[in-house]
């Protein structure tokens, strides 16, 4: 494969990832307006075991059929490769009946484990996406083996569009049903959507039918793998990704079941708990996903880059991008966190105008203390990206295992106290990325022997994101007395991000060095540098 179509692969991905993103926040955001926070609660209950089945299903399977593909077809092994995939695909759908089955036939014990009785319909919602997902992971896994990535991203768009559609319509309708009912047409359009790409990525396979059997019929003559030997090469690559994939799953599954228990001891009733939870997961939560759309393209950028220089032993290469992934990352951390920290409320009020203002204001708190965990969780992606550029991709699992032990003991603790409630889920998450994002940092210090330059690092990004929450705290304290409160954000919103690039550019924050992990990068330095606004 050549490395204009590798690129080209790696952009189609990547923009797909990020329509897929964008729409899921914008989805969950339009949601809220049906469902409420209450609504929202019952909803985001089934999500992290939902998550967690789908990693212990699929998360590292598909990386390892996409490898194990691509290594046989290299060797002109088109039989072998076919044959890996009928295996895998047959081993997929078994994980995937298995799981659905269980939420399907367990979903009156599991919503009242989470203590949260009016999820049962979107426990069973749920359900036939576990079964779809994992079928669609193995096709994804046998084309990107074939380093085709196209049929990856059209069912990845076809999946989160079907979901947004079918969830709205159907949460509408079930409205006067009653919230519970509502949340689970919402999340049905999750099994609609995994029902949708698995369709589409068939139909792309079945057209590519008949240059598969082409292949196989020219295919170069190896000896037929053992069943127990292919099993064995695709356990070795899936389970490390699996158990990484699963961390936070498990955490969030831990977490909702916490906060609910806890939150009902001291005092609030099911559905006032279950309230709180969606201000949390549906509220905050999802407008905290927003700046993740920048950092897991870099991050998704850092670690080809890595890995390049790793083999070509370029140690010097190697210093520089782990410095300049770090600063870019704070880049991005700390106006997001910052930001949605000075103006969290108004940024609800903004998002969230049909909400009741108590809702708002007990949302926009939440807000302001889980904002700071895009400092460490931005800077956990990239210090992980390094880690697995390196060939080490198990140190950051075990150091984020440590933030998420680390988060179940604060939020047992924290909740149960009255004073604080919901927030100590909130602070127990920043504190776990933080934890993460330390051990992470000793991590890669030690295996890049990389020294740190204070002030282009840290002192130059923080001058610049002072300056940019001195203008926007004022911009919105004036602008807010004169206009209304939302265009006062917006505006304020506006002059913050001007503000703060050119700070940047101005303190010399950012290079034209540090372009060159982003995708066009090289042609925007350019263009900046040629105009005087940036520095080599």
């Amino acid at each position: 494969m050549t490395k204009e179509n590798f690129l080209k692969g790696a952009a189609i991905l990547g923009i797909a990832g990020v329509l897929v993103k964008i729409i899921g926040s914008v989805y969950r955001i339009t949601l809220l307006y049906i469902l409420t926070d209450i609504g929202m609660g019952y909803y985001q209950t089934v999500y992290p075991l939902y998550n967690l089945l789908l990693a212990i299903s699929t998360a590292g399977f598909p990386v390892a059929v996409a490898k194990l593909v691509a290594e046989k077809r290299a060797l002109g092994d088109y039989k072998g490769a076919h044959r890996l995939f009928k295996i895998t695909f047959f081993g997929f759908l078994f994980a995937g009946i298995t799981t659905s089955l269980f939420v399907l036939l367990r979903a009156n014990y599991l919503s009242h484990l989470f203590k949260n009785k009016d999820a049962y319909y979107s426990f069973i919602a749920i359900s036939p996406a576990l079964m779809f997902v994992p079928i669609m992971s193995a096709f994804r896994g046998y084309f990107q083996g074939r380093q085709t990535m196209v049929p990856t991203a059209v069912s990845q768009l076809t999946e989160q569009l079907f979901r947004v559609v079918i969830g709205l319509v159907l949460a509408y309708q079930f409205l006067e049903r009653g919230l519970p009912l509502a949340a689970g047409g919402a999340t049905f359009g999750a099994s609609a959507g995994a029902l949708a790409g698995t369709i589409v990525i068939m139909i792309i396979y079945l057209s590519q039918r008949r240059y598969i059997k082409q292949e196989i019929k020219n295919s170069a003559d190896y000896p037929l793998e053992s069943l127990n030997s292919v099993i064995k090469k695709v356990l070795l690559i899936a389970i490390p990704i699996t158990i990484g994939a699963a961390i936070v799953p498990i955490m969030n599954s831990i977490d909702v079941a916490i906060v609910m228990r806890r939150l009902q001891m001291i005092g609030f009733t099911e559905t006032e708990a279950n309230g709180l939870y969606g201000r949390l997961a549906g509220m905050a939560q999802t407008l905290i996903n927003l700046p993740q759309v920048l950092s897991t393209a870099l991050a998704m950028s850092l670690v080809p880059a890595v890995s390049a220089a790793f083999a070509r032993k370029n140690y010097t290469r190697i210093t520089r991008i782990t410095r300049s992934g770090i600063r870019i990352m704070l880049l991005i951390g700390l106006p997001a966190a910052l930001g949605l920290y000075i103006l969290s409320t108004p940024i609800i009020e903004l998002v969230y105008f049909a909400s009741k203002p108590e809702v708002q204001q007990s949302a926009g708190s939440i807000l302001a203390i889980l904002s700071f965990s895009l400092i460490f969780l931005t800077l956990v992606q990239s210090l992980t990206a390094i880690m697995q550029g390196l060939g080490k991709p198990m140190i950051p699992v075990k150091n984020l295992a440590i933030g998420a032990v680390v988060k179940v003991i604060l939020t047992y603790i924290l909740t149960g106290i009255p004073e604080i409630g919901v927030k100590g889920a909130a602070l127990s998450t920043v504190v776990a990325y933080l934890v993460a994002a330390v051990l992470n940092f000793m991590a890669v210090m030690k295996y890049t022997k990389t020294s740190l330059n204070f002030v282009n690092i840290f002192l130059k990004p923080i001058i610049s994101v002072i300056l940019m929450v001195v203008f926007v705290k004022f911009s919105y304290v004036f602008l807010s007395s004169i206009i209304n409160s939302k265009i006062a954000t917006i505006i304020s919103i506006v002059i913050g991000a001007l503000v703060y690039g050119s700070a940047l550019l101005a303190t010399g924050a950012i290079t034209s060095r540090d372009f060159e992990l982003l995708p066009g990068g090289k042609k925007i330095s350019k263009v900046l540098g040629a105009i005087g606004i940036l520095r080599e």
